[in-house]
């Protein structure tokens, strides 16, 4: 059995009774929706059109929200039905981020999760879902797939029909008759951002006239209704993943040193790499468990990710890397405290640990298949160098205050100016070649020239990337301590710059 939708938009008289059904039967609070119309507008005056969608959770065979969700709120049920426990759930947003067209939302009442459950406290009873039987031209079909005999089978084997993202590779069970594809492509919509009925063309007699979208290109599509959908992660989820590349780079930079250092770490140097530089890590890391918890709508459930876990989410995993990183740098805090010195297979593990740490977030990125951009292959790479640069950063500064040996410091300046160099190197090189999708194209766009590009150029390029590579080759060139340390703190706001606008160009793009 696999419950779907058929939706007839050639039927759809644009209503809202399926919006309003869905609200009274969920009592769903003001300002989210479960189900919802989209209007669009297409032509020019007086040759236009209106065309209505139908929107809402596709209940897909391949659910990305169910492999994301770190404590399986999110379920398939044996009916099809893509179905959620908000009991269990932590408020983390991932699966908001996972679905590909904003079918789940935020409930401002309980504080986690929600979506379109294809009414399952009706189907169990036998009843057809709420939104179906208010539906006055009877546009909503639901039904079982698997049944041949079935309405819904018989349409979608004999009528032309659409999904939404078929490319997301999702199968979703959401299917369109009669829809104007533009309505399931929303980067190929001109967003409305004037008067709802006022504008109008602006008429080469009368140049003062105001001006709306409608006078650019007739042949664009133009929404002129639809819900709001924010941006899931805000700036904890940035600052995350900086704290992150501080802990888990501080002691595989330290690793390095020590390998250079070799026999010749003197008392000074056996407090930094043995002291110093795990504190460096296990602050950092605290600090990004912080951040990680308080981003949770229910951080009182933080600790459901251990006791009801997914082992399939990254979010998941991520917590279990970070934990047995974490122990490891605390052994490597006893030993340097009290023995003076450690082992250099714990150093290598440590190391190969923050490796894990730095770059399992580049799984979790590409589990939120919502968003292109952060399906990137370059991600990983990205999050690995920016981990050498905050971690060189870090003990760098560490180094100059501690008044460490000349040569640390010309070692840690040398691998930072190599790290920001391959960095800067990989994200100018990802911008140049050409986008895989409309939606990353958008991205990109964002960031060269577009709503975050002043940010982009100033604070992550400039003075987060090419300022700090010139004064790495100063402090190598003259041993100056100021130039060292001016290169490591705009190195460390670089690489936050440049995680912040990642996260917030990926959430740029609209998915419904």
């Amino acid at each position: 059995m696999r419950y779907g939708f058929a939706i007839d938009q050639d039927r759809c008289i644009g209503c809202h009774a399926c919006t309003v059904a869905c609200k009274e039967e969920h009592q769903v609070p003001v300002g989210v929706f479960r189900t919802w119309v989209k209007y669009i507008e297409k032509g020019e005056f007086p040759h236009t059109r209106r065309h209505f969608g139908v929107l809402r959770c596709n209940h897909c065979e391949d659910a990305p929200c169910v492999e994301i969700c770190p404590t399986r709120a999110l379920h398939h049920r044996p009916d099809g039905i893509v179905d959620f426990d908000n009991r269990r759930c932590i408020g983390c947003k991932s699966c908001m981020q996972a679905c590909p067209y904003d079918a789940l939302y935020i409930d401002p009442n309980t504080l986690t999760a929600a979506k379109c459950n294809f009414c399952a406290h009706r189907v169990e009873t036998g009843l057809e879902p709420a939104c179906v039987i208010v539906c006055p031209v009877q546009a909503i079909i639901p039904g079982d797939l698997d049944d041949p005999a079935s309405r819904i089978s018989r349409i979608v084997a004999t009528e032309k029909v659409s999904v939404r993202k078929p490319q997301k590779g999702t199968n979703p069970k959401v299917f369109y008759v009669g829809i104007e594809g533009d309505l399931l492509q929303p980067t190929r919509l001109v967003r409305q951002n004037g008067d709802f009925w006022s504008d109008r063309r602006k008429d080469p007699e009368h140049p003062t006239a105001p001006t709306s979208v409608a006078a650019f290109d007739p042949e664009l599509t133009r929404e002129v209704y639809d819900v709001s959908h924010p941006a899931p992660w805000g700036w904890m989820i940035g600052a995350y993943l900086w704290t992150k590349s501080i802990a888990a780079g501080a002691l595989m930079v330290a690793a390095i040193l020590l390998a250079l250092r070799g026999a010749s770490v003197t008392a000074p140097a056996a407090a930094l790499f043995g002291v110093v530089s795990p504190l460096i890590a296990l602050v950092a890391l605290g600090v990004t468990s912080a951040l990680l918890v308080f981003d949770l709508k229910r951080p009182e459930r933080f600790y459901y990710l251990l006791t009801k876990s997914n082992p399939r989410s990254w979010l998941v995993i991520g917590a279990w890397i970070l934990m047995a990183y974490g122990a490891a740098a605390f052994v490597w805090l006893l030993l340097g405290f009290f023995a003076g010195a450690v082992p250099a297979p714990l150093v290598w593990l440590t190391a190969v640990l923050g490796v894990a740490g730095a770059c399992y977030s580049a799984f979790l990125f590409a589990q939120a298949k919502g968003r292109d951009l952060w399906q990137s292959p370059l991600f990983i790479w990205h999050l690995l160098v920016q981990a050498f640069v905050a971690g060189s950063a870090s003990v760098l500064l560490a180094a100059v205050a501690m008044g460490a040996a000349p040569g640390i410091v010309h070692h840690a300046s040398l691998i930072l100016l190599a790290s920001i160099i391959a960095s800067l190197a990989m994200e100018l090189l990802e911008m140049a070649l050409p986008a895989v999708s409309q939606d990353v194209k958008l991205a990109h766009h964002a960031l060269k020239s577009g709503h975050l590009s002043g940010r982009f150029w100033f604070f992550a390029v400039i003075a987060g990337a090419v300022l700090p590579i010139v004064f790495s080759v100063l402090a190598l060139l003259s041993g100056s301590v100021v130039a060292a340390v001016l290169a490591a703190v705009l190195a460390l706001i670089g690489v936050w710059w440049a995680e912040h606008l990642w996260v917030e160009a990926g959430q740029s793009v609209p998915l419904s």
